[in-house]
């Protein structure tokens, strides 16, 4: 299993407490710190996945719980409306990100905010987050934002404007939480409802729209 850099600056200082107590004679903190700094690490485990969905298959862009499937407008994706998958991400969950389709990242923006908890219905207007919007081979736009929750330390995220993404590619992470939302065009064919567990890299939300 791989883990991503970010993790660097957070388990380096469990690893370097657990040493110098191993070498100070003091087996229980330099097992105790070892321990904390490996349950550290698993936030930013990218497990290997392999998605079995077909071309027409959207991919979740994240792992935890489905809290929320509406329609929505999102005038910072595209005009009109677009279907909100709403997916909340536990501290036991992968929290990387991935592309829930192929496409060229038309749009890419940080903007700065609270960190209210991610459950909360106005989190994707007060909190940190990061908005990728993909413009597929259809022409339509797809939407990735990632929301930062209470816990969250940063939202983090990889694709710059002009990149040309694959399904399944690795576009960033959340430390240590909170909230993606997935936002479709509103005529692909949603597969999950508000309470369904998914995986990125693994499960289908939706069905492109074949016109």
């Amino acid at each position: 299993m791989r883990f991503a850099p970010e993790s660097l600056p957070f388990v380096a200082p469990f690893a370097a407490v657990g040493a110098l107590a191993a070498l100070t004679g003091r087996p229980r903190l330099a097992s105790a710190s070892l321990a904390l700094g490996a349950g550290v690490a698993l936030f930013f485990r990218i497990p290997e996945r392999d998605f079995e969905g077909g071309d027409s298959s959207i991919m979740a862009s994240a792992d935890g719980l489905v809290t929320g499937v509406e329609e929505v407008e999102d005038p910072e994706v595209g005009p009109g409306t677009f279907v909100r998958i709403s997916t909340f991400l536990s501290v036991f969950d992968v929290h990387v990100q991935r592309a829930p389709v192929s496409g060229e990242v038309v749009d890419s923006r940080y903007t700065p905010g609270r960190k209210v908890a991610a459950f909360r219905q106005d989190a994707a207007e007060v909190n940190e987050r990061h908005l990728v919007v993909i413009r597929r081979e259809d022409g339509q736009r797809v939407g990735v934002r990632q929301i930062a929750g209470l816990v969250a330390r940063r939202v983090v995220s990889y694709p710059r404007i002009g990149d040309r993404l694959e399904r399944g590619q690795l576009i960033g992470l959340i430390k240590f939480g909170s909230r993606v939302d997935l936002l479709l065009p509103p005529g692909d064919l949603v597969r999950v409802a508000r309470g369904d567990r998914i995986a990125t890299g693994r499960s289908a939300v939706a069905e492109l729209s074949s016109r």
